[in-house]
């Protein structure tokens, strides 16, 4: 029929469309590959921090950034891919702080910055301080809800009432801003390492099915949902000894634990291997009585450190293990181990199944000189991960913990 416009078929449409859209795609990753090596904003406190100091003296290159440190590791499963999205994350992401409640109770303010529940502290006063922080609701990415239960137990609150506290104030934020409704809450996180701060949240059903959940004890059988919710380290702060370093040659001792037997893969670790001679098994912590430090100066000592799950399968003696140079043996099961989408953690540690620890020392023995220089370099490089810096330092703990979360908020829409 004259002047009806010619037919395009679905076909053709569908065709036409795709071919757009791979160009599109195209040319954003060309744009932001090109964009990847824009420097990282300096500080004074970055240059003068041993590792960056190091990478910054030894690379003449003005336009040198801290992703050179991660690109040249082999502990990542894939090192080019974290050191873009890393660098992508330092330039776009960003986070609002309610701004409710009384600072002087549980909300915005750490209780402490040292003890095993260290690292809540620590990213409670890190978020205030990072870059990654917005004044503006409107450009942030995530949103994060700030009562911390460690501060609710350092005033003697019970956990019945710290659940009443901790539902009141969420309920009172969903009703006073828009943001938790547009996603239910999906762009909403929250942050406890204690075991209790965990079920304070659970008068809150919609919140443990949707927000981002980062806590110290990510086991698969008590409701942690890898793919939502993060695996915050718990790192016994501050080190009262220096980091291991290059130091093999006077690890002699097959491998070390010493703690209380309160799980049950502990009580069959310390029944089995206790009485052993190349093992230094022990069922109970390293008295002080026996000497300053006796406990931390035997991680120097061995090469390999038993991290058996406790009452829950977190334990500080992992950050520990790290930090003084002893290979972490991950002796837990249902662990989401921490940073584990972005590390390997087996290029620097052993992972064995709780059924397995019958086998321990024979595991352990089948570990080649090579193979265990090779696990202690990994861990040496992995060491500044595991650390708390206030204020914080590129690549480390509160960075990894920000990154986990930039990645989980690719995956929400609205």
């Amino acid at each position: 029929m004259v002047g009806k416009p010619p037919s395009i078929s679905l076909c053709s449409l569908r065709r036409t469309t795709l071919a757009a859209s791979g160009l599109i795609l195209l040319c954003f990753s060309f744009f932001s590959i090109s964009s990847l090596r824009s420097p990282l904003q300096t500080q004074n406190q970055y240059n003068s921090h041993p590792i960056f100091r190091n990478a910054l003296t030894d690379n003449l290159n003005p336009s040198f950034d801290g992703t050179d440190l991660v690109s040249s590791s082999s502990i990542y499963h894939s090192p080019k891919i974290f050191s873009a999205s890393y660098a992508e994350m330092e330039r776009r992401f960003k986070v609002y702080i309610y701004p409710d409640g009384d600072p002087k109770t549980y909300y915005q303010t750490p209780r402490k910055l040292t003890g095993k529940y260290a690292s809540e502290g620590y990213f409670f006063q890190n978020i205030r301080e990072s870059r990654f922080r917005t004044e503006d609701p409107d450009q942030a990415n995530l949103f994060f809800i700030p009562i911390s239960c460690h501060k609710m137990r350092g005033k003697g609150i019970s956990y019945e009432n710290m659940t009443v506290i901790v539902q009141e104030y969420v309920e009172g934020l969903i009703r006073k801003y828009p943001y938790w409704n547009r996603t239910l809450g999906a762009d909403h996180f929250l942050v406890t390492c204690h075991d209790v701060g965990v079920r304070a949240f659970e008068g809150l059903p919609s919140l443990i099915k949707n927000s981002i959940r980062v806590v110290c004890s990510p086991s698969y059988n008590v409701g942690y949902i890898p793919h939502k919710d993060v695996a915050l380290p718990q790192v016994l702060q501050p080190f009262p000894l220096p980091p291991g370093g290059k130091d093999v040659v006077n690890r002699t001792i097959l491998g070390f634990w010493a703690g209380h037997r309160n799980s049950k893969i502990r009580v069959i670790l310390a029944r089995v291997w206790e009485n052993d001679t190349e093992l230094a098994i022990s069922n109970n912590r390293i008295s002080r009585a026996i000497g300053e430090l006796v406990y931390q100066k035997q991680f120097y000592r061995c090469k390999f450190c038993i991290c058996p799950g406790g009452s829950q399968v977190n334990s500080a003696r992992i950050t520990d293990s790290i930090h003084y140079g002893c290979v972490p043996v991950i002796l837990s099961d249902y662990y989401d181990l921490p940073f584990n989408d972005i590390l390997d953690w087996k290029k620097f540690s052993l992972i064995v199944k709780e059924k397995d620890v019958y086998q321990l020392k024979t595991i352990l023995k089948s570990v080649t000189d090579d193979g265990f220089i090779a696990l202690h370099k990994g861990l040496v490089e992995a060491q500044k991960h595991f650390e708390w810096h206030s204020p914080p330092l590129p690549f480390d703990a509160f960075h990894m913990v920000m990154h986990e979360l930039w990645l989980r908020h690719h995956v929400i829409k609205y």
